[in-house]
């Protein structure tokens, strides 16, 4: 009983953090001239959650911060467009993670890029415009440099704690 009560109250804490840094994110004004382009904060976390919790906690906690940020700050069309990117980016990242020995910086890279082609297409089915391809350059960039940044994030949180991390002591 004790393990459970553990490993849920892990979890909880690890969703309330990446909803915080999607909050914190909200609030950092945007530097570039293109919209849209963030940082992706709470990848962190789904990423932390992935190496460390497994595949299906790490897919909890991700649909859970989107859907809880979505209703919180956003509208139906930016729950579309988070569900779309949080799922093809998770589905990309765990396959790497399962299937390669790719590090978690390129998968993390590889996560950000992905989650920007989910939002495009999103965009694309919603406006009904195949201009939007335009932006995706963009995005992969930014994509690139923000998949670097929160990778070796992770590599040094995870460097830092405990493996497994549900392990109770």
């Amino acid at each position: 009983m004790k393990k459970t009560t553990y490993q849920m109250a892990l979890r909880g804490m690890l969703i309330a953090i990446a909803f915080a840094l999607s909050w914190i994110e909200m609030q950092i004004p945007y530097f570039f001239p293109i919209p849209g382009i963030k940082l992706g904060l709470s990848n962190l976390v789904v990423l932390l959650a992935l190496y460390r919790l497994g595949i299906p906690d790490a897919f909890a906690i991700n649909m859970l911060r989107i859907l809880l940020v979505g209703l919180t700050f956003g509208n139906a069309y930016a729950l579309a467009y988070s569900f779309a990117g949080g799922i093809l980016s998770f589905l990309v990242m765990t396959l790497l993670k399962q299937w390669t020995k790719l590090s978690i910086r390129f998968v993390s890279v590889a996560g950000g890029i992905m989650h920007n082609v989910g939002q495009i297409l999103v965009a694309m089915f919603v406006l009904q415009s195949l201009g939007l391809l335009w932006y995706l350059p963009y995005l992969w960039i930014s994509g690139i440099v923000a998949g670097i940044l929160i990778g070796l994030l992770c590599e040094i949180i995870i460097r830092r704690i405990p493996a497994p991390l549900q392990e109770v002591k």
